[in-house]
């Protein structure tokens, strides 16, 4: 039985409605029964993830806006938050724009509100309790900022990141956690190190962890962690490196595979 059970939260462990099956929070239970802990680790920030938590009744360690916030659910306390240099951001994004054209961004401000500043032209799908400023472009600049969200109007993510990560990969983090858009993070950044930070609190490390994913900015924790899933419908590319492909979240994947390594350690 694995330690620790890191999981991604949307596509992952939350179903297309955004629930948690039954059989997943069962398995979950089981596997809390056998010692293992369990944290989820979200690209969301803490704003956004909080409700999710209540929901499940999660009082442990979350590990939340791409690696940038560990916030313990126990104690509603966050324990980290990284903010981005909006300098090199600023200069980022205008190296991307000399090649691409203009860009279409938000901001993830850096505050208890955990606000997302969207300006002209971005595309912003509302969902959960995450609030939405909508603002001109000079006031995405304002505040400290957490990340970028960024869009192209007729590039995809992944040709849009693959631009992004060759043009200002030494400057920035470049990821893509969904559908239509990249985000620009800290140099360095990723689930993996907020991970590894919060297992490291527990007393754990990576070769004693199984990790759950769908996306690319799920890459650097699946290759953390002893062993990587990939969700059925994941990324091909984060099919790729992982070490196991799960059925989907609305088949509660994640359910599965710990059902069988529950199954294996009893019968051994």
């Amino acid at each position: 039985m694995y330690a620790l059970i890191a999981t991604d939260l949307d596509g992952t462990l939350l179903r297309s409605d955004h629930t948690i099956g039954a059989r997943t929070r069962a398995a979950l239970a089981g596997a809390a029964a056998r010692g293992a802990r369990h944290i989820i680790v979200t690209g969301r920030s803490v704003t956004w993830t909080r409700t999710v938590l209540d929901d499940l009744g999660y009082t442990g360690l979350a590990v939340c806006g791409q690696g940038g916030q560990v916030y313990d659910a126990g104690a509603h306390r966050q324990l980290t938050s990284y903010p981005l240099d909006r300098d090199l951001a600023r200069r980022a994004i205008a190296m991307i724009e000399t090649v691409t054209g203009p860009l279409r961004l938000a901001a993830d401000r850096d505050g208890l509100d955990g606000a997302v500043l969207t300006g002209p032209g971005y595309r912003h799908d509302p969902v959960g309790n995450l609030p939405v400023v909508v603002t001109d472009t000079a006031g995405l600049w304002a505040a400290p900022v957490r990340k970028f969200y960024v869009q192209h109007p007729e590039l995809s993510e992944d040709a849009l990141r693959e631009v992004a990560a060759r043009l200002v990969g030494h400057l920035v983090t470049v990821t893509t956690a969904g559908p239509g858009e990249i985000e620009i993070l800290p140099l360095g950044l990723s689930k993996a190190t907020g991970l590894a930070y919060a297992a490291g609190l527990l007393g754990v490390t990576g070769p004693e962890t199984i990790a759950f994913g769908d996306m690319p900015n799920d890459a650097p924790m699946l290759a953390w962690a002893g062993h990587g899933v990939a969700m059925g419908g994941a990324h091909p590319g984060l099919k790729a490196i992982a070490d196991e492909v799960a059925p989907g979240n609305d088949d509660e994947g994640v359910a599965l595979v710990l059902e069988r390594i529950l199954a294996a350690e009893i019968l051994n």
